[in-house]
């Protein structure tokens, strides 16, 4: 079946045991299939926050704090397709390191996975030109997302750019986004932003709302320390911190709220622009904490160890974790301008780059 250069690829370890590739128990299945391409040796970017960065001391089989293991193409794709078959998946997400000829290993992949399922495919990659976006669609890919990952281009610059000795440029990244949505559609692309990196709420909701605006959805991780990275000694964000910005992006990307109802102070939310009432049920819901992502990503342990804290909740959360939930973020009161609930949050002053 497989009769291209490219005879391996990672799979994250969650994916590989539902798909039958290693034995192992999974208390939160994945709905999506994510695959890496494998190459030997590590990414041309140099991103602070990732083991597969060039300068990394990180283990070449990590991205975020999970483990890809490599198999065979062969044994890998007809598993997609039965499970896709048997409705245990919703999709495949083909993630993709920067090298020289990966956009024929994705072109590769995406031909072998089509040519037997019709299993929705995503790719997660570098900026590509628009000839080759134009290519991937044609070939059946229905979503690509480009993760800007920072919220501000000076983040960016310092953490995947220039400054980082990487080949990534802000302005680059934004133009290969518009171009996708021109390609894919308003609602078609995806991009990554990483919540932690240094980013005040204010420029996190405001990129959230700029990526909207452009007709990009915007999916939500929380910064991970990972040993070998560059960024291995800061810090996760605090939880009240994650959960307010979970909460904004959910209020503009259904388009309740914007980014200009809101209201700020020296960077910090201070009025979700809706009433509170709402903001409550909105809350118990619980919908605004899941993993945000493509249709169909639920992202099990991507950010954090099953043991907790959970930062993307890969399940609707039961009662006892909504009402933690509420004790993280600390609603505000009606009338919550005052001073007093900035002082009552206790996370102002978190460590940042």
């Amino acid at each position: 079946m497989t009769t291209g250069k490219l005879e391996r690829i990672r799979v994250s370890i969650g994916s590989a045991i539902l798909l039958g590739l290693m034995e192992g128990i999974i208390d939160a299945k994945p709905t999506t299939i994510y695959l890496l391409t494998y190459i030997e040796g590590r990414c041309t970017a140099n991103c602070g926050f990732c083991p597969q960065a060039r300068e990394s001391r990180g283990r070449a089989d990590m991205l975020s704090r999970v483990i890809w293991p490599p198999f065979r193409v062969a044994n890998v794709i007809p598993r997609i397709a039965e499970a896709y078959k048997d409705g245990e998946i919703k999709r495949t997400c083909i993630q993709a390191l920067n090298y020289p000829g990966v956009v024929d290993d994705i072109m590769f992949l995406v031909g072998e996975i089509r040519g037997i399922s019709k299993v929705p495919i995503s790719v997660s990659c570098q900026p590509l030109s628009r000839e080759d976006m134009v290519n991937l669609m044609k070939a059946g890919v229905n979503r690509v997302s480009i993760a800007l990952d920072c919220s501000t281009k000076e983040l960016f610059e310092r953490i995947k750019g220039s400054e980082a000795g990487g080949p990534y440029k802000w302005e680059s990244h934004l133009k290969a986004l518009k171009e996708a949505v021109e390609v894919f559609g308003r609602g078609s692309v995806t991009t990554h932003l990483i919540i932690g990196l240094g980013e005040s709420e204010e420029e996190a909701i405001r990129m959230i709302q700029s990526c909207m605006d452009m007709g990009v959805y915007p999916a939500l991780f929380a910064f991970t320390p990972i040993p070998g990275t560059r960024l291995e000694n800061n810090p996760q964000p605090p939880l009240g911190y994650y959960r307010r910005v979970q909460l904004a992006h959910y209020l503009v990307t259904k388009s309740i709220a914007r980014y200009e109802d809101m209201e700020f102070r020296d960077g910090h939310l201070t009025s979700f622009g809706v009433p509170v009432r709402l903001l409550k049920s909105i809350v118990r819901s619980g919908e605004p904490f899941r993993t945000s992502g493509c249709p169909g990503c639920n992202r099990p342990y991507y950010n954090e160890r099953p043991s907790g804290p959970i930062y993307n909740y890969a399940w609707k959360p039961r009662p006892e974790e909504i009402a933690e939930i509420e004790r993280q973020i600390k609603l505000p009161e009606e009338g919550n301008r005052d001073p007093a609930y900035l002082r009552s949050r206790g996370d102002l002053d978190w460590p940042r780059l």
